[in-house]
């Protein structure tokens, strides 16, 4: 049963006949007290419900209300109704326990997935125990190395909410292995043979956003020479991977929070609304929790993309998984080069395991690539790989030697630049923080001399 709270009439009428449309058992109910009499003695599969039940409109009642059915009922999910207006009520209501929230007047295809994601992801957490064995052997982890307790709990969590639509948010240090981790959401779930659709933020400008997001029509602006199709209508049915969240600007926040919410998009050049049915899964290495108590990153968006968070561990929370990773590199290294499998000693690989690698997985792929290339042996010990990590910090050395000496100051800024972006593998939120710069005027010294970074 689904339980609808709202005092409006015409609100209870509308959803009722919507939800029992599509085959749902509804109970509508006016105020606060009914609803309790009924979670009292019944769990709903799903509550809807109102924030405002009063001429007042603070959302007080709505939020004690929902404070109360978590009391009775602290498994049922909840989806918030509220005005666009008071989406901060909302966004009170889902730190108090909400799972989701709807802002009126909704949009119905809208509405009804997120009352089927929430009714699917409260399915799995019932059900997961007892479906485990079944289950068992058919997650598909390709490409995730690892069998450390930390990253089983991270391989738990995907496996659980793959198969809903729910919104994923994977957060960690840079190198930890996020998009393989959004590339697994995909690969389990319905949408599996559907596109899967990489959007680096980080690289998309304030003034581009749009139409690299929504696309444009021939002649929108000065330089719209053809049609381009936005990466969320290329995403389309299936899955957009929203990297470097963090990156993106306020205003750009804004239009994301908008399509989001709707589902629905404009191209540039056609006022004409478009619908787009996708599964939203984003990354960062930056504290979005942090970010938004300063205002650099809207709170409502923040609970519209973290439904579901999945926290990587870095490299060194899980030293147990870097034989395995090693070993790993290393044989698909060999393949690609049509060379002979080489092993290990017992010494390199615990000195590789002693490592702080604060470029985390990326930067061990790095070491043990650039080991078997420079070294050519059948049997690596630890004075190769030692002598690697050696070599990155006096080639470091002697760059500012010579800097120092022999180079004007426009060339020693660029060469600092090149380091930082060798070493942090062209991560330009990284390079930024280390140099001590903002991004934007990160990208201006890029441009000044004359830097180009792969995409």
């Amino acid at each position: 049963m689904i339980l609808v709270i709202d005092d409006d009439i015409s609100i209870r009428t509308s959803l009722s006949f919507m939800l029992k449309h599509a085959h749902y058992d509804v109970q509508a109910v006016a105020s606060p007290k009914e609803a309790i009499a009924i979670v009292r003695t019944t769990a709903p599969e799903l509550i809807l419900m109102d924030m405002n039940y009063s001429l007042t409109t603070t959302g007080d009642e709505g939020i004690t209300l929902l404070k109360q059915v978590k009391i009775f009922q602290p498994d049922t999910p909840v989806i918030l109704m509220t005005a666009w207006g008071s989406i901060n009520l909302a966004v009170k209501g889902m730190q108090a326990g909400a799972q989701d929230f709807v802002t009126k007047p909704w949009n119905n295809a809208a509405l009804m997935q997120q009352i089927e994601t929430a009714l699917a992801l409260n399915a799995k957490k019932k059900v997961v125990e007892e479906t485990a064995p079944e289950k068992k052997g058919k997650f598909d982890r390709s490409h995730i190395i690892g069998k450390s307790k930390a990253l089983m709990d991270v391989l738990k969590t995907i496996e659980q909410v793959a198969n809903t639509n729910a919104s994923v948010l994977i957060t960690g240090e840079s190198g930890t292995g996020k998009e393989l981790i959004a590339e697994a959401v995909h690969r389990n779930s319905p949408r599996a043979k559907k596109p899967f659709v990489k959007v680096n933020l980080g690289g998309i400008s304030q003034s581009l956003f749009e139409s690299e997001m929504f696309g444009h029509k021939k002649g929108a602006f000065t330089d719209a020479s053809s049609d381009r199709v936005g990466r969320f209508e290329m995403a389309d049915k299936g899955t957009i991977f929203l990297d470097e969240l963090g990156e993106l600007d306020l205003s750009c926040q804004v239009k994301l929070l908008r399509v989001l919410q709707e589902q629905t998009f404009e191209v540039l050049g056609d006022s004409r609304p478009r619908k787009v049915d996708i599964r939203v899964v984003s990354a960062t290495n930056a504290n979005l929790q942090e970010m938004v108590k300063k205002h650099t990153f809207r709170e409502d968006l923040f609970y519209r993309i973290n439904l579901i968070t999945v926290h990587l561990p870095a490299l060194r929370e899980r030293r147990e998984d870097i034989p395995l990773l090693v070993r790993h590199f290393a044989d698909k290294q060999c393949e690609a080069n049509g060379r002979p499998k080489v092993d290990f000693t017992p010494e390199a690989r615990r000195f590789l395991q002693n490592l702080s690698y604060p470029g985390n997985i990326r930067e061990l792929k790095n070491l043990v690539e650039r080991t078997l290339l420079v070294c050519g042996k059948d049997t690596l010990d630890a004075n190769d790989f030692k002598g690697q990590v050696v070599m990155q910090e006096v080639k470091a050395t002697d760059s500012n030697d010579m800097t120092m000496e022999d180079m004007t100051l426009d060339e020693a800024e660029r060469q600092q630049i090149l380091r930082t972006l060798e070493k942090y593998d062209n991560n330009l939120t990284q390079v930024a923080t280390v140099l001590g710069l903002t991004r934007q005027t990160l990208y201006r010294r890029l441009e000044k001399h004359n830097i180009k970074i792969e995409a």
